[in-house]
């Protein structure tokens, strides 16, 4: 156990220092632009450049086994999260250039809660504040649980991993929220309510896991009430210059190491998630670039793992669990290079249902 620990120190030992700074107020409304697909089957995964990653965000059906490891890597993950990290599973939200301790760390994860609710401008006050919210990919629950809490409102979860499911209804029994936060095993692309369900719809940093990102927001879409706010935090690539016509080769490969790691099918631009939007009539579309803001986070996950606590719980957790670890800090020469933007997205479903007129119908997908 020393020695394997000792080996994994020295594979995870990294630094990050910040490039430059961010305004993290900027919204800016982007073009739509071409990316790429690292989609193949399992257990070797190709990263190909693509015309256009609209393309890719419109593919039909998920790589064998996809649901299947990325369910089992979260099964193997999640308790040792928890235990170092606590119920929080997403990025914290800094800011630019902060030097942060393993406390402010926690703080930062809340942090990026409202960040991302002030940013789409979700009300709070009784009369309009959300009463019914959907958490797609969770975690273990801990922003439904958060919000349940802010807003009284009723949150429902969804995830591919059974573990996460059974320890987010423990936890929100723990907190004496079982009349609020409620969690079950489903698949974001099909997801069990019936249409216009929802006041809020949120996704934090589940939607790099969707091989259909058209599917993916147009089912957000569908179970948005009218007036609805949709926020989507997530792993983009960088936007292509009007001269590229795909990302660089050495880019590719990066992200191919990434995508074998994590089981992340294709990746789109923040410009993809905006067309797509676009595409389906959805209102106020938003976009940022929080990569700096969130530049303390991976360097801090890998310091976490560094401990004895967590090198050996890391050993014990199963390889999924090992092999994302491993490659932590290709995540960081990811920020580092541009590569890898963190980005959210907000929008509105339109009021038309509301006000007597018919909804626009969604696109289909083909």
């Amino acid at each position: 156990m020393a020695n394997s620990a000792a080996l994994l120190h020295s594979l995870l030992s990294t630094a990050w220092t910040p490039r430059r700074r961010l305004d993290r107020a900027s919204a800016t409304r982007l073009a739509p632009s071409p990316g790429l697909s690292c989609r193949s089957s399992r257990p070797t995964r190709s990263v190909r450049p693509m015309a256009s990653s609209t393309t890719a965000a419109r593919a039909d059906a998920a790589p064998p086994g996809l649901k299947e490891g990325i369910a089992g890597l979260y099964d193997e993950s999640s308790g040792l999260w928890e235990s170092i990290w606590g119920e929080h599973m997403h990025h914290g939200f800094y800011d630019s250039g902060e030097a942060a301790s393993m406390s402010d760390h926690r703080r930062a994860q809340i942090r990026m809660i409202e960040e991302a609710l002030a940013f789409a401008a979700v009300p709070d006050d009784p009369t309009n504040k959300p009463k019914t919210i959907v958490d797609v990919g969770y975690g273990i629950g801990g922003s439904s649980r958060y919000l349940a809490n802010k807003y009284g409102a009723q949150c429902s979860g969804i995830t591919l991993s059974p573990v996460q499911a059974e320890r987010g209804n423990a936890l929100a029994a723990v907190q004496g929220l079982s009349d609020k936060a409620s969690f079950q095993v489903a698949d974001a692309l099909e997801q069990p309510f019936p249409d216009g369900q929802f006041d809020l719809v949120w996704s934090m940093e589940s939607g790099e896991h969707m091989p259909n990102k058209q599917k993916f927001v147009s089912e957000l879409a569908r179970v948005a009430a009218p007036g609805a706010t949709i926020i989507i935090v997530t792993w983009c690539h960088r936007n292509l210059a009007p001269s590229e016509d795909s990302l660089k080769p050495d880019e590719l490969n990066l992200l191919k190491k990434i995508c074998d790691a994590y089981y992340l099918p294709d990746w789109c631009s923040p410009s993809d998630y905006v067309k797509i939007a676009e595409s389906l009539s959805l209102e106020d579309i938003k976009t940022a670039d929080w990569s700096e803001n969130v530049a303390p986070f991976w360097p801090a996950v890998i310091q976490s793992a560094l401990t004895w606590k967590g090198l050996t719980s890391l050993l014990r957790s199963g390889w999924k669990t090992i092999k994302g670890a491993l490659v932590m800090p290709l995540m960081i020469q990811g920020y580092k290079k541009g590569l890898i933007k963190f980005s959210i997205i907000t929008c509105r479903k339109p009021q038309a249902a509301i006000e007597g007129e018919p909804e626009a119908a969604s696109p289909s997908v083909e």
